[in-house]
């Protein structure tokens, strides 16, 4: 069977899937360009993509013999599941593995926005630090402050569970409410989006992107938030207007933002990228060697359990689409 491979792969994750493949991989750690992508994949059994393809009706009408596609993330509003699902194609995904790798991170946005870290880096690497000073860089105090979720499902969970060590009051707000055995461990209280942002000095955002979530932070909500707030985003781009945000962070309305998505990636909103009270990540959250080489080998499994093995992988996003396995 022949599958194509969108990106370079960590080689533990190749090795799963060279003995069993005719593989064609695209070698690169930029995203294979649409055109090259839909020449590619025509002849293909089975495809190992990212975020950056899209997995649309024009992509399966050129792939007649698609099978299964297995994407390297968490969300897939990338793939069209229903085209998928109506031609029995498998759509797998790789949930879990990153949980803890994210929200480590979100916390690292937050601390480098809150404190400064990265404008620090920089005066000093431009040679402006002459001396000491009092009221040099002074940031936020992250301890005792109010932290507000937005979306708690693993990752939003797993920041909260941080967040006890800074002795955080911490706020949630989800679609669903979390059970009451879990809200008493973490110590956190559901509510709704707006009094979480009237209430919260730093909001971060872990909810998926679905219908109507989009601008789910935009201007309106913006207004809502604390005056010298911090916006936190690691889940997807398009939650947040960032046209808003940009204005909110010029006219001094937040204090800062900490992104490692963007609303149009890996273009960035005009004026975005001149602010120094914001920290710019470059879709990196789950970037560790660990959890990117599980991440790629669930994937890689997820493909294997549909064309070799013939059963329902462990991740699927369509399961009525394969209901032979």
């Amino acid at each position: 069977m022949k599958i194509l491979v969108t990106r370079r792969l960590p080689e533990k994750a190749f090795a799963l899937l060279k003995s069993h493949f005719e593989i064609d991989c695209y070698d690169s750690e930029e995203a294979m360009p649409r055109e090259e992508l839909l020449k590619r994949v025509a002849d293909k059994d089975g495809l190992l993509c990212l975020l950056t393809e899209k997995v649309d009706a024009e992509l399966l009408s050129r792939a007649p013999g698609l099978k299964a596609v297995a994407t390297i993330s968490v969300g897939f509003d990338h793939i069209d599941l229903k085209a998928c699902s109506d031609r029995g194609i498998a759509v797998t995904h790789t949930p879990g593995v990153l949980t803890e790798t994210t929200a480590d991170f979100a916390w690292a946005l937050l601390l480098a926005c809150a404190r400064r870290v990265v404008e620090g880096d920089r005066f000093l690497r431009t040679g402006r630090y002459k001396a000491w000073g009092l009221t040099l860089l002074l940031g936020a105090d992250v301890h005792g402050k109010a932290l507000g979720i937005v979306g708690f499902g693993r990752i939003g969970q797993a920041v909260a569970r941080r967040a006890s060590g800074f002795g955080m009051r911490v706020l949630y707000h989800d679609s669903k409410r979390a059970e009451a055995g879990v809200e008493a461990a973490l110590g956190v209280r559901s509510v709704n989006l707006p009094e979480l942002l009237r209430r919260s000095d730093f909001v971060t955002l872990h909810a998926s992107l679905g219908l109507g979530s989009a601008h789910l932070i935009g201007e309106k909500e913006i207004a809502l938030m604390k005056p010298g707030a911090f916006l936190i985003n690691t889940a997807r781009g398009p939650l947040v207007d960032e046209a808003a945000l940009v204005k909110a962070l010029k006219e001094g309305r937040l204090a800062g933002a900490g992104l490692d998505v963007y609303e149009k990636e890996p273009e960035l909103a005009p004026g975005l990228a001149e602010l120094s009270n914001v920290v710019l990540a470059p879709h990196m959250a789950s970037a560790s060697v660990e959890t990117r080489t599980r991440m790629a080998s669930l994937a890689a499994e997820g493909l294997l359990d549909v064309l070799i093995h013939g059963r329902r992988p462990a991740h699927m996003a369509n399961p009525s689409a394969a209901t032979a396995l």
